[in-house]
């Protein structure tokens, strides 16, 4: 067995033989596992010797959650830029569907021109839960995270605008771009997110930005509800969220975690 470093690269991709598995990125290669989830996020590592070309297999998301929670308005430029509120005491808050989750190199379906006209991107840092969380205080909140990943909260922002709450307009299938992979024993008070769209940067912000702090966002939607362990919490978008069309590119990169990339059509 394998002890989980402080710093630690997770995937989980599908092999040749269509099953999914997670391993341990190492360079250009997985260290592939036979440990599913749970055992990863008690430390219980099993290397069952197989080692992969990254390059040679299809990432997955990389976690399949009970729920996608979602804090909106967590930075002011954003905030102000959608019409909200900054500064909030409290998250705007709201769930994605898991039905709208697509990994690392997928496509974003536009929706007919009959439910929406205006699709934008939203580059965000998002929470993976190690395990169940209720009425966490903020002090030990962070002892309940496993990891981070990426998150592109993709938005019908003409509907969010127009429907008394965002379910529509954020829930539509492959609206939740997840991954590439978890990275573990990071500090998330001082992350730059740059997302780009077709080589242009379009956002450039950093976590240091938010009005609310994670140990916050943590303890509070646990006295909403209990989070499961994978549960995503997706913190929130800085400014520049902008319009996507077909046939765009859009990658979001956090630095010491990677780059997600998606294809619109």
């Amino acid at each position: 067995m394998q002890v989980l470093q402080k710093t630690q690269t997770i995937v989980r991709y599908q092999k040749p033989n269509g099953k999914a598995s997670y391993g341990i990125v190492e360079d250009n290669e997985i260290l592939q596992l036979s440990s599913d989830f749970a055992e990863i996020v008690n430390n219980d590592l099993k290397f069952d010797g197989v080692r992969v070309k990254y390059s040679d297999v299809k990432i997955l998301e990389p976690v399949i959650p009970s729920k996608v929670v979602n804090f909106g308005w967590t930075y002011a430029g954003h905030a102000k830029e959608t019409g909200g509120t900054a500064n909030l005491k409290e998250p705007f808050l709201f769930l994605k569907p898991t039905s709208s989750l697509i990994p690392d190199q997928g496509e974003i379906i536009l929706p007919s021109p009959d439910l929406t006209q205006q699709v934008e991107l939203e580059g965000e840092v998002a929470i993976v839960i190690g395990k169940r969380a209720k009425n966490v205080k903020e002090e030990e909140a962070m002892d309940y995270v496993f990891g981070y990943t990426l998150f592109n909260d993709v938005t019908a922002r003409d509907l969010t605008k127009t429907d008394p709450q965002f379910t529509r307009g954020k829930g539509f299938d492959t609206f939740g771009p997840l991954g590439p992979c978890i990275v573990t024993g990071l500090d998330p008070t001082n992350l730059r997110i740059v997302t780009k769209l077709n080589g242009t940067v379009v956002q450039d912000g950093n976590t240091n930005q938010m009005s609310l702090s994670i140990p916050f966002l943590i303890s509070w939607i646990s006295q909403v509800m209990t989070l499961e362990p994978g549960d995503v919490l997706a913190t929130g978008s800085p400014s520049g969220s902008c319009p996507m069309k077909s046939g765009d590119v859009v990658v979001v990169e956090v630095e010491q975690i990677g780059k997600l990339c998606n294809f619109v059509k």
